[in-house]
This record gives structure tokens, C-alpha cells and sequence, in this order.
């Protein structure tokens, strides 16, 4: 299993030949091409994580799993979609995948209500990957650690919209996760932060922080 940061909140996760991508918002990666997409994640309606998931699964024919109101405005759009709610895994070819609550706002670019918004746990390979979307710190983590026990969680360090450092310095220790990747991060001003801060905070709680560059 590979996993590849496309900046901002965007994740490509290859296993065995086949591509998943996560909130596909590409701005900080202009000449990605996507290859071998299987399926796309949406954890919210906001122009930065929908981002093109449209435009790929139009392309090439990957379903969106997302949200039951987001994935109805995307399938109006054009593109294949697979609805979900929270609290139940459904399988995929490479493995399976649960959303999971996330605290924030949801709409469409267009502006319609867009649903709940939501964060993904993966498994894959034998690893359990939790990516938590837009999110505030929550007591839901607690049971995130308790139940899924993450190996990986990709967490929103950026505040303003989201967790600010600090907050997700906690949420790490809550879900349990060995492997924090940070992301949500430094692609505007207002979510513009010190990096190093969160690399020294999550080393002091006992987590190995791994902070990806941008297309690695």
C-alpha cells in the first residue's frame, strides 16, 4: 500500500493496482493525472475537498462515495455515486470503508445543504486508516480509538475552520493512531501555521508525526 499527499486535505491511496482518492482538491498538484481510479471519498460539500471528484468520476467512471444529500448533488452533476450514512462499513474490491461523524459545516459550491459532513476510516491491507475530514476536536474520537483502533490517522492541523494544533495533538492521543499525517494546512493564509510546532507537540504525546510533501 502506497499513500500519496496531493496537498491541502487531498489523498491518492494505491493498493494492489488500484487507486482510491480523498477529497480531491488538486490546486497544489495542476498536472496530476488520475490513474487507475477505483473509487473517490468526499468527506464534505466544501469547494476544497469536493474539489474535482465530479470532473474524475465523469472521466473515469470511479464511483464517489459520499453522504447521502452530497452524493444526490453529485449525481445530478453527472457522476457515479455510492451513498452512504453513518455507522455502517460497506466493502470495496481493495478492502472496506465506514464513514464516521466529523463536526463542521456542509453545503455544495452551489450553496444547497449537503448532508451531514464526515470523516472515512480505511481498511486496507491489514491497516486501518482514519481520515477525519473537516473536523473540531469531539468526544466521537475517543470511540473512534476504542473501536477501530487506527494505525494511520490524517488529521486537520490548520484552525480557523478546523483543529487548530493543539486540539489535534489531543485527538491523536484519544484515537490512538501510532502515524499522525497532518493536512489542512498552510494552502491559504488563514490556515497558515508552524509546522515544526506540530511535529514537536505530537512527538511529546508519544506519535511519530509524518509530515508528507506535497506529491509525495
Amino acid at each position: 500500500m502506497n499513500i500519496k499527499y496531493l496537498g491541502h486535505s487531498a489523498f491518492e491511496i494505491e493498493t494492489n493496482g488500484k487507486n482510491i482518492i480523498i477529497d480531491p482538491f488538486l490546486v497544489c498538484v495542476p498536472n496530476y493525472k488520475p490513474k487507475n481510479i477505483y473509487n473517490i471519498f468526499v468527506t464534505h460539500g466544501h469547494g476544497d475537498h469536493l474539489g474535482s471528484a465530479i470532473e474524475i468520476s465523469k472521466t473515469t467512471g470511479a464511483p464517489i462515495t459520499a453522504i447521502f444529500e452530497l452524493a444526490n448533488y453529485c449525481a445530478k452533476k453527472g457522476a457515479k455515486t455510492i451513498d452512504v450514512g453513518l455507522g455502517a462499513w460497506r466493502d470495496y474490491s481493495w478492502g472496506r470503508a465506514i464513514p464516521v461523524p466529523a463536526f463542521h459545516s456542509n453545503s455544495t459550491p452551489d450553496g444547497e445543504y449537503a448532508g451531514i459532513p464526515c470523516g472515512f476510516i480505511f481498511e486496507i491491507e491489514g491497516q486501518t486508516i482514519y481520515h477525519a475530514g473537516d473536523t473540531c476536536l469531539n468526544s466521537e474520537m475517543k470511540v473512534i480509538g476504542e473501536m477501530y483502533q487506527p494505525d494511520i490517522a490524517m488529521l486537520p492541523i490548520g484552525g480557523k475552520y478546523t483543529m487548530d494544533i493543539e486540539h489535534a495533538v489531543k485527538a491523536a492521543e484519544w484515537i490512538g493512531a501510532t502515524v499522525i499525517i497532518p493536512m489542512h494546512y498552510n494552502t491559504f493564509d488563514a490556515i497558515k501555521v508552524e509546522i515544526d510546532d506540530f511535529e514537536r507537540q505530537i512527538r511529546e504525546v508519544g506519535k511519530v508525526p509524518h509530515v508528507m510533501k506535497i506529491g509525495e
